[in-house]
């Protein structure tokens, strides 16, 4: 008899209340801005230039006063400009093609890979969906950052919890 993901326990943040959730993202944010104005030149500037320091993001609210990634940012620093981790921790690469101006390039450590795969088991299991179930990505995965994301993000907790990952790629990026 197979184990249906919705009889196994929930994890301690699917049970979370609104204000744990707002302190966990809080947290969460403030060493996300910090490593990025302790790792990026860009993203330091980007801060200076604002008026803005890490230090400054006391609430949720706070976070409007920080200047945002823009796909501009993306080609001005192109190819790996706004990466704030060595090179040797970058796991994956994806990058567009340039047809509408420089490409873009995102880079993911392992970390990040991982991160959102456990996101992405959530969602799964959220869904309901048994173990014996059988999905089936039809996305040209080749073509687009956004279509690898998704796809990878439910491959591999799909794996993790013995159902039947089918990737079917449709073929054309156009």
């Amino acid at each position: 008899m197979s184990t249906r993901l919705t009889d196994l326990p929930l994890e301690p943040i699917e049970t979370a209340s609104r204000a744990e959730l707002q302190a966990l993202q809080l947290e969460r944010l403030k060493w996300s801005l910090h490593h990025a104005y302790e790792n990026s030149p860009v993203y330091r500037r980007k801060f200076d230039e604002a008026g803005v320091h890490p230090d400054q993001l006391q609430s949720l609210a706070d976070l409007a006063r920080f200047p945002f990634t823009s796909k501009q940012d993306l080609r001005d620093n192109y190819p790996f400009g706004m990466f704030a981790v060595p090179q040797d921790r970058v796991a994956r690469i994806h990058a567009s093609s340039g047809t509408t101006g420089k490409p873009t390039v995102v880079g993911y450590t392992l970390k990040d890979i991982d991160i959102w795969a456990t996101v992405m088991a959530r969602s799964i299991r959220a869904s309901a969906r048994g173990a014996a179930t059988r999905s089936m990505s039809a996305m040209a995965t080749a073509c687009s950052r956004a279509a690898w994301a998704r796809t990878t993000g439910w491959k591999r907790p799909a794996s993790r919890r013995s159902r039947s990952a089918v990737d079917r790629p449709s073929g054309r990026c156009s």
